[in-house]
Parts: structure tokens; C-alpha cells; sequence
């Protein structure tokens, strides 16, 4: 029996963050979606690095798939620069059977545009069930040209038409025979890929409903088995689960979680999602009484997350902090707290402008994907929920907004039509939480602004 043929995909996993746009990319929906039943429906098998089977180095196998596999796509969206170099690797030892796709927003770098990029479109979370019908099809027909013709696609071999491939000699095939060998003396490590990818899925899905605890430990265990204690995207969920289980206690999980971060080169990152975790991290510890240094050190963060993405969340915790630092022993003096006061409510002005932007974008999106959420079938009900949830954030952090600018009458109607919104009561709560704090530090520093600040009746 022949044996099949392979597709390995190049591509980041789990949740990713596009700095130019910033917007946030559920890159294994990519995968899962659009990419691998179409793959396994062409006879191949598909599969990404973290379905590698290993118990060595990843990287041997990485290169070798990049030499050896029948079919490599290459997801860049994102910007991923694991995908990038990869895909260079791939065009220097291959000249054909290589595919480039990206999500549609995704602006190429110069040195991409004479490459032939097949896009698709993503919504952040979820993908319009359209969308994966059109982008399915089109990939297959792809796939089919491309094993069929084995056409030049690599621009090396293009420009250096004289190149010659390299080749896997005797000496190497055997040497990469006695390490398969002495890489697999367990049949439960042949499968480590398959088992790894399956544990995240289920991580992620206890992160859905709040079974933080039960998160934790599986990336507890999904780290220990990858063998690469300082993979971002483990310890960036491993982090977040830590902190949000306040196991043993709140402080401990504080710290611990702060410590996994600092792991991942928290100083210098430019992971904005990485940057607004610790910021969230670091705020809680100062709420908690770890002392004023925490709260400068939320500040710092907060500033570099908001400027990243430019988003509502990192922008409202963002005001709260330079709140904070206007009614703490930080601030010296009433100069002092009334810049903190300006710079506040200047992001303020800036959430209410992106709260007016995300709208009616959320609402296109929505009409759009009406059938699909209508079918019925679970992927319906969660593009459903998405909908809901994002809807509901944009008028709570309207409402937040205008009550920091004592604007009182649209807090109002904001948190009457978020009441509207079908919501969880822990979006409640989180809510109400954010709002008692915001109108306790408002009452202490309030009057310093001119108009005065004063608590609606």
C-alpha cells in the first residue's frame, strides 16, 4: 500500500494579535475550519508542529517537514514570524507544492508582494459559515493545481533558475531512521502532537465557562509534555488561567502569575496581549494592597497594550489606573492628580469613539452571518453568543465612558441597551465590580475638574 501523502501547515496557533490592524485572530478556527478537512479530503495527511510526534528536539522535525513534505501551506496571517522564516525555509529547499494564505486584512510585507496570496476572511473569533464554504472550495481547487502540475511557486527557484533542490542522501535518510527510532521507545510519545493539540482544545473550552482551575492544569500538562517551557502561547494562557483560578489564595496566584510572564520577556514584549494580562495582573495587586509600585507598573503596561491595539477594554482599565494614581500617595500634589485626571478622561473620549466605531461594524457583521447563526448546530450557537457579547461590552463601555466624563444621561441609555443585550450574569458583575471602583475614586478627586465632577443622584 502506497504510503499517503503529507501536508505540513506552517502557521501560529491558538490566539494571535495582527499589530498593524490590532486585531485578534483565532488561528486554530483557521486551521480546523478552512484548512485540514479540505487537506484530508484530497487523500493527505495534514497536520501542524505542535501534531508532531516527538519526544527530541522539534526542530528536527520542523526542517524536515519543510524538506520532505508533499505539500506545505502557509498561513500568515497575523504577520506570524514563525510562519514568515518558516516559509522562507520551505522556498529555499523546494520549488514547488507550496501554498500562501492569509485572512484578508493582512497587509504583506514588501518583500511578499510578487508572491500569490489565497485570503480569506476572519471575524476575530469566529469565521462566516460562507466564508468556509467559498474558501474550502477554492483551496481544494488550489491544492489539485498545484500537486497536479508542480509548477515553480518558490520566488529562489524563480530568480535562480539555475538552483538546484537539495536531496535527502542515503547517510541522512538513515540517520533520520536510527533517530525516529530512538525518539519513539514509547508508543504513548508517537502520539505526543495529537495529544498535546487535543489537551489546548480542552483547556480553551474550560476557559469558555469559567473552569479556570481546570484550565490551569491542563496547560500545567500541556507544558510538561511539549518540553519547551518558554513557548509564549502556553505560558501566556497558563498565566491567565493561574491568575483567574486565585489559587491558593489571590495574592499567591498574583504573583505566580506575574512570575510566568516575566518568563516570556514581559520587560521588552510586544505581545499586546501578553502586555495587557500583566497589566490586568498588576492592577489587582495593587486593589489587593501590594503596594504602590504594582499600580505604575499596571499603568506601564495598560499604556502599551492601548497604544498596540487601540481597543475599549485596555482603554476603560487604562482611565481606571491613571484614576487610581490621582487618589494615591503617588500624587503629590493637585497638579499632579489633575493630569492624571485629563489623561483619563482624554481615553475616556477615545473609548466613546471606538464604542461609536465598533457598532455599527458588529451589526453588518451580525446581518451577515444571520443564517448561519438560525441553522441550529453548535458553531451557529457560538457565532451567536459572539455577537451577543461583543454588543453588550460596546454599551457597558460606552456606559463606563460617559459616567468617568459625567456625562450621565447617555450612561443611562448605554446601560439600558446593554440590558437588552442576552448576557451572562458574570458580565454583570464584572461590570458593576468596574463601576463601584470608578465611582469611588471619582468622589475623592472629582471636584478637581473643571466642570466639576459630581455623583448623579
Amino acid at each position: 500500500m502506497p504510503q499517503k501523502k503529507r501536508c505540513f501547515v506552517v502557521m501560529g496557533f491558538g490566539i494571535k494579535t495582527d499589530y498593524v490592524n490590532g486585531r485578534k485572530l483565532n488561528l486554530d478556527k483557521s486551521y480546523r475550519l478552512l484548512v485540514k478537512p479540505v487537506v484530508e479530503s484530497r487523500g493527505l495527511d495534514c497536520f501542524r508542529a505542535d501534531e508532531i510526534p516527538h519526544s527530541g528536539n522539534i526542530d528536527v522535525k520542523m526542517y524536515q517537514e519543510l524538506l520532505e513534505a508533499d505539500l506545505v501551506i502557509a498561513d500568515l496571517s497575523t504577520a506570524n514570524p514563525n510562519a514568515l522564516y518558516e516559509l522562507g525555509v520551505r522556498h529555499a529547499l523546494r520549488p514547488f507544492t507550496t501554498i500562501v494564505i492569509s485572512e484578508d486584512k493582512f497587509v504583506n510585507p514588501f518583500n511578499l508582494n510578487h508572491l500569490s496570496i489565497s485570503s480569506y476572511q476572519h471575524l476575530g473569533d469566529a469565521i462566516d459559515f460562507e466564508e468556509v464554504h467559498r474558501f474550502r472550495e477554492a483551496l481544494g481547487k488550489l491544492i489539485d493545481t498545484v500537486l497536479g502540475k508542480k509548477k515553480t511557486d518558490s520566488p529562489v527557484y524563480t530568480f535562480l533558475n539555475s538552483l538546484v533542490p537539495p536531496k535527502v542522501q542515503e547517510q541522512i535518510d538513515a540517520a533520520i531512521g536510527r533517530a525516529k527510532a530512538a525518539e519513539t521507545p514509547q508508543k504513548a510519545s508517537e502520539n505526543l502532537g495529537v495529544a498535546t493539540s487535543l489537551l489546548i482544545q480542552e483547556a480553551e473550552d474550560a476557559i469558555e465557562v469559567k473552569e479556570f482551575a481546570k484550565a490551569k492544569q491542563l496547560f500545567e500538562t500541556v507544558r510538561t509534555l511539549s518540553g519547551d517551557k518558554n513557548d509564549s502561547y502556553i505560558i501566556h494562557r497558563l498565566a491567565f488561567c493561574t491568575y483567574k483560578a486565585a489559587l491558593p489564595d489571590t495574592v499567591s496566584s498574583l504573583h505566580q502569575s506575574l512570575a510566568l510572564l516575566n518568563s516570556i520577556n514581559l520587560a521588552h514584549t510586544n505581545d499586546a496581549e501578553t502586555v495587557s494580562l500583566a497589566g490586568a495582573v498588576e492592577k489587582k495587586l495593587y486593589e489587593v494592597g501590594e503596594g504602590n509600585q504594582h499600580l505604575e507598573n499596571s499603568i506601564l503596561y495598560y499604556q502599551r497594550s492601548y497604544y498596540l491595539l487601540n481597543n475599549r477594554y485596555n482603554g476603560v482599565n487604562l482611565a481606571l489606573t491613571l484614576l487610581y494614581r490621582a487618589t494615591s500617595s503617588i500624587a503629590e500634589n493637585d497638579q499632579e492628580r489633575i493630569a492624571d485626571l485629563v489623561f483619563a478622561r482624554r481615553t475616556w473620549q477615545r473609548v466613546l469613539f471606538l464604542c461609536e466605531r465598533d457598532w455599527p461594524i458588529i451589526n453588518q457583521k451580525e446581518a451577515g452571518d444571520l443564517q448561519r447563526m438560525q441553522n441550529g448546530n453548535k458553531d451557529g450557537q457560538e457565532l451567536k453568543e459572539y455577537y451577543q457579547a461583543e454588543k453588550y461590552w460596546i454599551q457597558v463601555n460606552k456606559a463606563e465612558a460617559s459616567y468617568g466624563l459625567g456625562d450621565f444621561e447617555t450612561y443611562r441609555i448605554a446601560l439600558a441597551e446593554a440590558e437588552k443585550i442576552p448576557h451572562h450574569p458574570w458580565q454583570v458583575d464584572s461590570f458593576h465590580q468596574q463601576m463601584d471602583k470608578l465611582a469611588v475614586e471619582l468622589k475623592k478627586v472629582g471636584h478637581l475638574l473643571e466642570p466639576k465632577w459630581e455623583a448623579p443622584d
